[in-house]
């Protein structure tokens, strides 16, 4: 298992709120996994990284001490660089920055930390990673849209997305499949922005969601004329995008320091943060049966 090597720190505005959240991340004893916290003293203000604490309808993270919003980014990145144990605070906000809408900052952030082998708490062992190995296919989805998220047995991890926006031609119907190791996700994933449709700004605003988004932190696509603010950094970027919150919110599987990846075939079409959730943990109730078994 690894940690990072020194705390780094970074500040900007939230998507949703528009206020503003300084984020330092801190190192972790190897088994602590990934966790949130929102005053000093990690120990009575603790928000673990997992997928019991998800609100579906409003992916955050919430316990009786306080909520996280935001997260999918930097959970990506950490665990796209195999980082397993880890604290990150929050000072400020309760919802992670959106930075330039990519999970790029982070990667930079994570990459001047330097990352370690973790450490157990005498500062002695060191703690080997574990990939849960899928056993039997996972299936979640929604009929009324044809979303769905499946996962099936595989030797290797790896994970497809496919999106479907047929009445925005500029983004229309893309897929993009990612093997993960760290260096791939560096390339080809952490630098994908999150994007969003001009017809929808003004009904978001309205429900008091994006305040926070600009032409500075996310592309913007019309039905008619296309693209409001490029250029792309990939042709795809839109689907690379959605394969990075796919990343953050599989994350939330991670257990004791191990990664939350399995190794299997996920395949995603047409999902939302709610689905990703959902299959997360139907995959953890697979997990339990399995080694019940």
């Amino acid at each position: 298992q690894t940690s990072i090597v020194t705390p780094v720190t970074r500040s900007g505005i939230g998507l949703h709120t528009g206020k503003e959240t300084r984020v330092t991340i801190f190192p972790a004893r190897a088994g602590a996994g990934r966790f949130f916290t929102l005053r000093e003293d990690p120990r009575d203000y603790t928000i673990p990284a997992s997928a019991e604490f998800v609100v579906p309808e409003a992916c955050k993270l919430s316990t009786r001490v306080g909520r996280i919003r935001t997260v999918e980014h930097v959970l990506a990145a950490l665990e796209g660089l195999c980082v397993d144990n880890c604290r990150i605070h929050l000072e400020g906000n309760d919802e992670v920055p959106l930075l330039d809408g990519s999970a790029l900052p982070w990667v930079e952030a994570i990459d001047r930390a330097g990352i370690s082998a973790a450490k157990d708490e005498d500062g002695s062992a060191v703690a080997r990673r574990k990939r849960f190995k899928l056993k039997f296919p996972v299936h979640v989805g929604n009929p009324e849209s044809d979303s769905f998220v499946a996962a099936f047995p595989a030797s290797t991890s790896m994970l497809t997305y496919c999106i479907d926006f047929r009445e925005h031609p500029a983004i229309g119907t893309q897929c993009f499949t990612y093997f993960p190791d760290s260096c791939s996700f560096r390339e080809e994933v952490a630098p994908a922005r999150t994007f969003g449709l001009y017809e929808q700004i003004e009904m978001l605003r309205g429900a008091k969601l994006i305040q926070g988004g600009s032409l500075e932190n996310a592309l913007i696509c019309k039905k008619v004329t296309g693209w409001v603010n490029p250029p792309l950094r990939f042709r795809d970027e839109p689907c690379r995008h959605k394969m990075l919150d796919l990343l953050g919110d599989i994350s939330l599987c991670s257990r004791g320091g191990h990664p939350g990846i399995p190794v299997a075939h996920i395949f995603a079409f047409k999902a939302s943060h709610a689905l990703h959730v959902r299959f997360c943990k139907a995959l953890l109730r697979t997990h339990e049966e399995s080694s019940d078994a």
